[in-house]
């Protein structure tokens, strides 16, 4: 278990229904974002788990973020390295957006690179279902239950690569 944190128990306690059933992954040791495809690959060991479908990106999905405020999901590899159990979307987990690269690419025209990248589930205020499209300011959403599976078998030091 990844935090100890358990919401589906905490729901049935409360007397609420999931609309989506949980789901149950082993711990996941690699993510891969196929950003054009809209799908999240879940990795453990050598053997593909799961493919998370549908994923939403920031609101100009094309194309490597870059800067501060562009709204692009960023490409290339990074980490998960902190989970954030209050956040304003649910559950998020952070990518560590930006690297070397990223922050010099940015500096270098004067810019900052940004950064708060995570992936996490739907707003707080929104009762069900999900927000339509691409959304986000660079973050990946996913579904509430999806989002909470990822928060219980992604360690922190967890590779995600995000491809074009």
């Amino acid at each position: 278990m990844r935090r100890g944190f358990r919401l589906a128990p905490l729901l049935l306690l409360l007397g609420a229904a999931e609309a989506e059933p949980a789901l149950q992954l082993p711990q996941i040791d690699l993510i891969r974002v196929r950003k054009a495809a809209r799908t999240m690959e879940l990795w453990s060991g050598d053997r593909l788990v799961h493919v998370i479908e549908h994923i939403q990106l920031g609101d100009a999905p094309i194309g490597p973020k870059r800067f501060e405020g562009d709204e692009r999901t960023p490409e290339g590899r990074y980490e998960i390295d902190w989970g954030n159990p209050q956040s304003a979307y649910h559950l998020s987990l952070h990518i560590s957006y930006p690297n070397a690269g990223d922050r010099a690419y940015a500096q270098a025209r004067g810019r900052s690179a940004g950064g708060m990248i995570m992936i996490h589930g739907q707003p707080n205020d929104l009762e069900t279902g999900r927000v339509r499209g691409d959304w986000t300011d660079g973050c990946i959403a996913v579904s509430n239950p999806e989002i909470e599976a990822l928060y219980e078998t992604v360690p922190d030091g967890t590779p995600i690569e995000i491809n074009p």
